[in-house]
């Protein structure tokens, strides 16, 4: 008795201190960067910046506002004055999630409006932390996302060595949290392997989406699945770094669907099957695809052949 006396005094003096604890506050997560993250019209689909689903992993404390831009680097972003308007928005609390790289090293002839160096780069990085932090906001910087790009061996090739690093030792010297999603993503695409992750991107034969109908040969965009891959190694590095953020991002139980509100296409949440059997279903026949079906029907109805070496078949979404 005496201790069923104590577990309910315990368990009274828990309410009362929740109930007096104060709401948390409302903040804004500001996404700015390129093509690789912006978001993207119906029209278009199933082209998907990662930005897109990334928004709807929160409890209803946090607006994300996707500010990204295709074809921007740091350098346009400023002199279109796409920086400053966010700048003079932000409120304390606030986050500024920071990734370019994409277009600030195109040095060809057709992309040079957009060319950076990188010692330019560095300090725009910079002037985007020091104009985050002067609002008591807090700035994230993340390294440009991999591109689809394999050797003949069939080994994931470096696509942002210089810019990659630039942000590293901008972080470091700042004391600014990096998401080295370059690393995280390169380590995904070769995990999956040259073939199947194909499935990530906006890889399309002729007349399989009504708004491609000639195909599309693309290694850099993503299509809805591979943007929400790239967005939970974003969320996953949030929890490893234990960013206050990550008390916010919603609890979802495995197997869970939800519906993505940019096109009204429900996605399996988590995938009981890995990326590689995944990809496999389409590839090797062991399920049907017909015309325009979307690839969140072949994830549940795939059938994986068993992991070799230990493997797990538990999506790397999971680790979410």
């Amino acid at each position: 008795m005496k201790y069923l006396r104590s577990a309910r005094i315990f368990f009274f003096l828990s309410l009362l201190l929740m109930a007096c604890l104060p709401p948390k506050r409302h903040i804004k997560v500001y996404l700015i960067g390129d093509s690789t993250m912006c978001e993207y019209p119906a029209s278009r689909a199933p082209l998907t910046g990662w930005g897109m689903p990334f928004s709807l992993f929160f409890d209803s404390t946090v607006t994300v506002d996707n500010r990204a831009r295709g074809g921007r680097s740091t350098r346009t972003f400023i002199s279109e004055n796409r920086w400053q308007p966010i700048a003079d928005s932000l409120q304390e609390g606030d986050y500024v999630f920071i990734q370019f790289g994409h277009n600030d090293g195109a040095k060809g002839e057709r992309y040079k409006a957009r060319y950076t160096p990188v010692p330019d780069y560095k300090n725009n990085l910079i002037k985007f932390i020091t104009e985050t932090r002067t609002k008591k906001a807090i700035p994230v910087l993340i390294t440009p996302v991999a591109r689809r790009n394999f050797d003949a061996d069939g080994n994931i090739k470096e696509s942002h060595t210089e810019y990659s690093a630039a942000v590293r030792e901008v972080g470091k010297t700042n004391n600014v949290p990096v998401i080295d999603l370059d690393a995280r993503s390169c380590a995904l695409l070769q995990e999956i392997g040259p073939v199947y992750s194909k499935m990530l991107f906006m890889q399309l034969d002729s007349l399989e989406h009504p708004n491609y109908p000639n195909g599309l040969d693309d290694n850099t965009h993503f299509n809805e699945y591979g943007a929400r891959r790239m967005a939970e190694l974003v969320l996953a590095e949030i929890r490893a770094q234990n960013l206050e953020l990550a008390e916010r991002i919603i609890q979802v139980p495995e197997k869970n669907n939800r519906v993505y509100k940019h096109q009204s296409v429900a996605l399996t949440r988590y995938s009981p099957l890995s990326s590689r059997c995944w990809a496999k279903a389409k590839y090797s026949g062991t399920t049907s695809k017909p015309r325009y079906l979307r690839p969140s029907s072949w994830l549940t109805t795939a059938t994986c052949p068993e992991p070799r070496n230990g493997s797990s078949t538990t999506s790397p979404g999971s680790l979410l």
